[in-house]
């Protein structure tokens, strides 16, 4: 009997009426279980969140919290190698894609979890400093930050059924502040996995963590004044939600991640000889093919310069066509397949959509060999290299993501038109800048800060030891500004800030001292 999968509310395991939607294996199409929450009380499961879960966590200092999160991490570090099979099975990863998720995830918890712990036995934080208010020195402003009293809604995207979940939810525990957590549905296995085994193991208040594995049905309509929504997915997706009436009347806290045209740039001062161009090309093939491209993060225009385009099309049509793609579980297989059939339609409808304005010079092929599984029972993509040669009169390369392992290559001719055709991408959540002059760096990473969210400027120094252009890392910021959503994740201590209320205290100043006293410097 196939497994449906249940829902965790309100403390108990519930299933969701009906068979629900399949969740299958994108290699062979098999069916591995059902996943649905037709029927669910969902106003009830966020009414207990909010009143078991963040009466729970708040009672609890950051350190206490902290500690929390480091018991959750080896919990699931224990069950990593089953989390790892699942992630094959559920979402068709590679070993190395696998660990980007599942290991990304753990990592996050244990991040937070040390960062956590600095923050000692206090209940709430405080900005350094105060601000004099007026002729008399006595009295001053101090502003401080603390917990929300909601619940933190968390609707996260098919790719990363972990690292997903666990990048948001160690922010928001640390905090204090209670999860309810809305994963892909097709992918949901992974992450309702994982946190049945942390139920089992009772390390959280009741209350703190909750999730369901369907739909999200009626959900906005239950939020309320104290509530933060994080969600990651598709832009369309996410105005619709943040449009909600019930989102607009409450004025809850609503931060997106969403679609993004990430660019790799060669300066010209790379050569096609030197080390540094060949760490380029095997930094854009990288991108392209690891979780089969979809990554949000993942490099999908290729900016060099007119004189070397050449260059970069041959060394990256070398490189792909190495790849060996198909079943992870075969030998030698270095790419897997898409999640899912619609996911593969999707891309294949989107490489036709820029062949429209570029030339594919590598891949494209639907019925390309595959080693260990079918074209025609899997959802795999080739590894697509387009070119288009005038990208300054162009549109769809520069406004369609194909979430797969599709790039185009493009030239630019100048620094000026480096700079506008990134910015045709409308705001992305990472970028690349491979140059070993120093004039350069410092011109590209200032005029590219306004429509990136990370970027990665990589010379001879640090080419073998970055994390990579598609890498999230908990220290640094996560989300980007436009079309990439206008949010932010991560960053260290600076994730925990869409958690907290800031409020100015306005008072005399040895009672301003007093209230310091009580708690931490918070200054990220």
């Amino acid at each position: 009997m196939t497994l449906k999968l249940q829902n965790y509310i309100c403390g108990d395991w519930v299933e969701g009426q009906g068979q629900g939607a399949a969740l299958t294996n994108p290699v062979n199409g098999e069916v591995l279980a059902y996943a649905g929450s037709e029927g669910v009380d969902l106003g009830a499961a966020l009414a207990y969140a909010r009143d078991q879960g963040r009466s729970g966590l708040q009672a609890l200092n950051y350190g206490e919290r902290a500690q929390l999160l480091e018991s959750m991490a080896q919990v699931l570090q224990e069950n990593r190698e089953k989390y790892y099979q699942i992630a094959y099975q559920n979402s068709g990863n590679t070993k190395v894609d696998a660990a980007i998720d599942v290991d990304g995830g753990i990592g996050t918890l244990k991040y937070y979890a040390v960062m956590g712990k600095t923050l000692g036995d206090a209940h709430f934080l405080c900005e350094p400093g105060t601000d004099r208010l007026a002729k008399d020195k006595a009295f001053q402003a101090l502003h401080i930050l603390t917990p929300l009293t909601g619940v933190a809604i968390h609707i996260n995207a098919f790719n990363f059924p972990s690292w997903g979940l666990w990048e948001k939810a160690a922010g928001s525990l640390l905090a204090g502040v209670p999860v309810f957590a809305k994963p892909a549905t097709a992918t949901s296995l992974l992450t309702q996995t994982m946190i049945r085994d942390l139920v089992n193991a009772d390390i959280l208040p009741n209350g703190s963590l909750s999730i369901i594995c369907g739909g999200g049905h009626d959900l906005m309509d239950y939020v309320q004044t104290g509530d933060v929504v994080l969600f990651t997915g598709s832009a369309d997706t996410a105005q619709k939600l943040r449009t909600h009436p019930r989102v607009i009347e409450t004025g809850i806290r609503f931060n997106v991640e969403a679609d993004s045209l990430n660019m790799a740039l060669l300066a010209e001062d790379v050569t096609t000889d030197s080390p540094l161009f060949e760490a380029f090309v095997k930094e854009v093939a990288k991108e392209m093919t690891t979780k089969a491209g979809q990554k949000c993060t993942a490099i999908r225009r290729i900016l060099v310069p007119a004189a070397s385009i050449d260059a970069v099309a041959d060394a990256l049509t070398a490189r792909l066509a190495k790849t060996v793609i198909g079943d992870p579980a075969s030998d030698g297989v270095r790419m897997g397949p898409l999640v899912n059939r619609a996911q593969q339609q999707a891309a294949w409808e989107g490489i036709d959509i820029l062949s429209r304005e570029a030339e594919i010079i590598f891949g494209g092929d639907r019925q390309f060999a595959v080693q260990g599984g079918d074209v025609d029972s899997g959802c795999f993509v080739q590894p697509t290299l387009l070119r288009c040669n005038k990208p300054m009169n162009a549109e769809r390369i520069h406004d369609t993501e194909v979430f797969g392992p599709v790039a185009t290559l493009m030239p630019y001719s100048d620094e000026a038109s480096i700079w506008a055709l990134a910015s045709f991408g409308g705001g992305s959540l990472a970028g690349s800048v491979f140059t070993n002059d120093e004039g350069f760096f410092a011109r590209a990473a200032v005029t590219l800060a306004a429509h990136h969210g990370r970027l990665l400027m990589v010379d001879e120094t640090v080419m073998n030891g970055h994390t990579g252009h598609g890498i999230a890392m908990p220290q640094c910021v996560h989300g980007g500004p436009g079309r990439a959503g206008g949010g932010e994740e991560l960053g260290g201590l600076r994730g925990l800030r869409i958690y907290h209320q800031r409020t100015a205290i306005q008072a005399n100043i040895s009672q301003l001292e007093n209230l310091r006293a009580a708690t931490v410097d918070f200054s990220s």
